[in-house]
């Protein structure tokens, strides 16, 4: 069959966003919920982090008007600008939602941009979760095609491919037409970038925000009438081979519609990547194991995959490096016997005991263990040796997290957070998320009037 007469891919996933109602997708909004609870937990739980608050203070002289909630904050900010800051909040501190099989994290860059917009055109709770739901279908699907090579090359995922759910959703919320939807997930081919490289730094939130941002700005102009590429993701000189190598077109297409990447999302216990939460829950039993006898620690060895040591082998400067250190997260479990937020925070990053028991960890490859999974070997000056192996850590699909643990998340992320939201109110709004008439005003409602915040910050 002629390459011209097969329908492409960015058609193909735009009649699936176009013909799909909130019938199609009712039975993911539970998943769906769960996931924006989520977003907010880990929005609120740095809304006024440096980062956040320098990049508000670089949007607000170019500001328009301000229509959209920021998350944590009293104030509105145009629904571009509150895309962005929502998005990077919610991806700050590595504790946000993850797709096992791409590692993308989905909800920041589909939840911010579609509440955003939401808040700009009255629309319910039934549309914006349809909308959640597609987008990150459609992000999900791209990485599947990508997948492993994509990320292995430098690409960071989440926002690589974030932004094309983002551009299908708000392109759904527009009411775009299948043609208008194709096109703004071609001009989103435009936009996506994101390294690897830039992990450790603020730079990596910038590329999560951008894919939120850009992904409202495609779609805004596909509703203008701008024009894409048909095959701007899989043609020859496309998104997917400029980016790595030849997409699984299959994979990305393989039951569409009937099968739903949501579906697979998971949530984290502790704000490190995912990958390091196998060396975590393995710290803390070992924790159990040897009691009160944590100065007596000489050696600590972990072994893990590739991907673990290309992550995580690496010297700890700050709290961004300790979020993604193999040797900071041995600390938490042993010496701590918790890995939250404070544990990541610089505080306890600069602790002198901390700082010396990093030095203690090695990390070792071991080709037999999956990804995911690691083994922590504990050597103390007595001579005793101990061993655990984590090859499903809790947050994994074999042992997720529960409704009630994400709720306790995002009440822990309004404390660490410092912020001035109502938590239970957050709660209450998200699970009911599906039976609000306008999102807008229930994002209102959750904002503390601007004399609250200055009486709170005085």
């Amino acid at each position: 069959m002629p390459q011209d007469s097969i329908p492409s891919v960015s058609r193909t996933l735009a009649d699936f966003v176009a013909s799909s109602s909130w019938a199609n997708v009712e039975a993911q909004s539970v998943e769906a919920r769960r996931s924006i609870l989520n977003f907010f937990a880990t929005a609120l739980g740095s809304a006024r982090d440096p980062v956040v608050t320098a990049a508000m203070r670089a949007l607000a002289p170019f500001s328009g008007a301000a229509t959209s909630t920021v998350i944590g904050h009293s104030q509105p900010m145009d629904a571009l600008c509150a895309s962005f800051l929502n998005a990077i909040s919610a991806n700050l501190l590595d504790f946000d939602d993850t797709h096992p099989e791409t590692i993308i994290h989905p909800a920041a860059p589909v939840a911010a941009p579609i509440l955003a917009l939401a808040e700009t055109r009255k629309l319910s709770g039934r549309e914006v979760l349809t909308a959640f739901i597609l987008g990150v279908d459609v992000e999900c699907r791209i990485g599947n095609a990508v997948s492993p090579r994509h990320y292995a090359r430098g690409w960071h995922i989440t926002s690589t491919c974030g932004i094309f759910g983002a551009a299908a959703a708000c392109a759904k919320l527009l009411d775009l037409p299948a043609e208008g939807i194709a096109n703004a997930v071609g001009i989103a081919a435009s936009q996506s970038a994101g390294n690897v490289e830039n992990l450790p730094s603020a730079a990596k939130n910038v590329s999560v925000g951008n894919s939120a941002r850009n992904g409202l700005f495609a779609a805004l102009l596909a509703q203008q009438g701008y024009e894409a590429a048909p095959r701007a993701i899989e043609g020859p000189l496309g998104w997917a081979r400029t980016m790595g190598d030849e997409p699984d077109v299959a994979r990305l297409l393989d039951g569409l519609g009937k099968t739903w990447e949501i579906a697979k999302n998971t949530y984290k216990p502790y704000p490190a990547g995912i990958v390091f939460h196998a060396v975590i829950d393995a710290c803390l039993l070992l924790r159990e194991r040897i009691g009160r006898r944590g100065d007596k620690i000489e050696s600590v060895t972990v072994q893990g995959s590739a991907l673990l040591l290309a992550r995580g082998d690496r010297p700890v400067n700050n709290e961004r490096d300790a979020r993604v250190s193999i040797h900071h997260c041995v600390a938490c479990g042993l010496l701590l016997g918790q890995a939250g937020v404070a544990e990541f925070a610089r505080e306890s990053v600069v602790r002198p005991d901390i700082a010396q028991l990093r030095q203690r960890v090695r990390a070792e490859l071991d080709d037999e263990m999956s990804d995911g999974a690691a083994r922590v070997i504990l050597r103390l000056s007595t001579g005793e040796v101990l061993t655990e192996t984590v090859s499903s850590p809790r947050g994994s699909p074999v042992a997720p997290l529960g409704d009630q643990d994400l709720e306790d998340k995002l009440r822990e992320g309004v404390r660490t957070g410092r912020s001035d939201w109502d938590a239970s109110r957050v709660i209450d709004a998200v699970w009911r998320l599906d039976a609000v008439d306008d999102v807008g005003n229930l994002l209102q409602s959750l904002r503390p009037p601007p004399a609250s915040r200055q009486t709170t910050s005085s």
